[in-house]
């Protein structure tokens, strides 16, 4: 793609009453949001009209809060293009999981009114209790015949199948429960290539999915675009050969409600009329393997003068069989002008050895990628929507003290 024929997009006008406003938790149930989207993405309009229908509220990786507009055209088109993916075209029932004021949680929602079907929601959700497998059997019994679908994050496929292994549920019911969708769409947050590997031992039917309220949640399915959706990489002369990721289809927000800068940095119009949108991450995608995400453009650390990248560190991490997630920051120093410390959670009845870890680090990645702190906590904080809350574990690295 020839990035300098690229224009910047006008940011989105006032939206109308009828649309919908996501503000964090409590701002909205999922039955008013059944009720008002589906007064408005079942509507025909006419080609080229935008009519808002989500406005999703972020603070964003820079704290700086954000109103993602979502029309109900961006809506349709990534619910019908997840039905053609998947195999569920002829309607699905859906599991509602994740909190509605999370982009994932909305399309749930969403995709159900375009199927035809009401989504089935886990009493986390309804009474904003914390998840658990009982909490998702239940849910699964009272889930209609036919094609199955839910999105989950990674840390709450972790809790399942840990309650599995203590007893506190049946292996058998938990194993005939997963493995009844069609698909378990996963994303939000890295998942661990240990985690992937035992969900693909147990013939679990994970579909990685990556995407953003930008782009209506996910729009790359297992390193693949869903149908519409376009992938293209800023050329870079980093050493890895990973470059800016871009995405472009008809799944786009319209930008960002009364922020024209900030619309304009990340969402621009091809001369055919493609809209586009700057992710934050770097990677490399051919249409043959894929689209590989190697992290974002802003966890690259520099340490003593050299690169390391966060998420590398994170994987590395995560391989260890003690550890069940890992978040990865640098910190101001005097002496290597950044550090990288680290936060990991603990699998249960497993007590992760923070040298042991430093080693395999500086083993696989060199010395410089080495953490100068490794904390080690039972469950890592957790955001509203139920991931990581990688803002909380920055406060906490940086307030730590290296021994």
């Amino acid at each position: 793609m020839d990035f300098s024929s690229l224009s910047p997009a006008p940011p989105p006008s006032a939206v109308s009453d009828a649309a919908l406003h996501l503000a964090g938790p409590g701002s909205i149930g999922p039955e008013e949001l059944y009720r008002g989207l589906g007064a408005i993405i079942t509507r025909e309009t006419r080609v080229g009209e935008e009519v808002a229908a989500l406005v999703v509220g972020t603070s964003g990786s820079t704290g700086r809060p954000k109103k993602t507009v979502l029309s109900a055209r961006a809506l349709r088109s990534s619910g019908l293009a997840t039905e053609v993916a998947t195999g569920t075209d002829g309607g699905a029932h859906w599991l509602l999981a994740l909190p509605v004021h999370y982009v994932a949680g909305a399309q749930v929602v969403a995709r159900s009114i375009l199927a035809g079907t009401r989504p089935v929601t886990t009493e986390s959700i309804v009474s904003g209790s914390h998840f658990t497998a009982r909490d998702f059997l239940d849910a699964v019994d009272r889930l209609g015949a036919g094609n199955r679908m839910t999105s989950l994050v990674p840390t709450q496929v972790h809790a399942l199948l840990e309650e599995v292994e203590s007893g506190a549920v049946p292996e058998t019911d938990m194993l005939e429960a997963l493995r009844s969708f069609d698909a378990i769409l996963l994303g939000g947050a890295p998942a661990s290539s240990m985690l992937l590997s035992r969900c693909d031992e147990l013939r679990i039917p994970l579909v990685l999915t990556y995407g953003s309220a930008e782009t209506a949640g996910g729009c790359v399915y297992d390193s693949h675009p869903l149908p519409g959706t376009r992938i293209a990489i800023e050329p870079s002369a980093d050493e890895s050969g990973a470059g800016r990721i871009w995405l472009g289809g008809p799944t786009l927000a319209s930008g960002y409600l009364e922020d024209s800068e900030r619309t304009a940095e990340s969402f621009r119009r091809d001369p055919e009329g493609v809209w586009w949108y700057r992710t934050d991450d770097l990677g490399r995608y051919t249409p043959e393997s894929g689209l590989r995400v190697m992290g974002r453009a802003d966890d690259v650390v520099m340490t003593g003068g050299i690169k390391v990248s966060a998420r590398a560190v994170a994987r590395v991490l995560e391989e260890d069989p003690t550890v069940r997630e890992a978040i990865v920051v640098g910190v101001e120093s005097p002496q290597w002008g950044q550090e990288i410390r680290a936060a990991v959670s603990r699998r249960p009845e497993r007590d992760p050895d923070a040298k042991a870890l430093t080693e395999l680090v500086r083993q696989r990645l060199g010395p410089a990628a080495a953490p100068k702190e490794i904390v080690v906590l039972d469950q890592l904080p957790q955001a509203s929507t139920g991931k990581p809350d990688q803002a909380a574990v920055r406060r906490l690295l940086e307030g730590s003290s290296v021994q």
